[in-house]
C-alpha cells in the first residue's frame, strides 16, 4: 500500500479577491484542502475537498469564504494538492 503524498501552497491574497481564488483553485482540481487564515496566520477556515466534491455539496463552504471575504482586507489561502504518482 503506497502512501499518496502531497505538496503545499500559499497564495496571499486581498479580501476581495478571495472567493475568485478559492474557486479557481477547486476548478483547477487535484486539491486535498484549503485552508484560510488572516493576516496574522491564524487558520479561519479549513475545507477539505474529498473526490467527487462539486456543485452543490461546495456551495456552503463557497459562501462561508464569501462572508469571510467580507470581513477581511487581506488573507493566506494555503493549499494542499496530491502529489501525481
Amino acid at each position: 500500500m503506497s502512501e499518496q503524498k502531497f505538496r503545499t501552497e500559499e497564495f496571499r491574497v486581498d479580501g476581495e479577491e478571495l472567493l475568485a481564488k478559492i474557486k479557481k483553485l477547486i476548478h483547477e482540481g487535484n486539491i486535498r484542502r484549503v485552508i484560510i487564515k488572516d493576516k496574522d496566520g491564524k487558520t479561519i477556515l479549513e475545507i477539505p475537498m474529498t473526490l467527487g466534491v462539486v456543485g452543490a455539496l461546495i456551495a456552503p463552504q463557497l459562501a462561508a469564504v464569501g462572508a469571510i471575504a467580507a470581513l477581511v482586507t487581506e488573507a493566506t489561502v494555503v493549499v494542499e494538492k496530491n502529489e501525481a504518482p
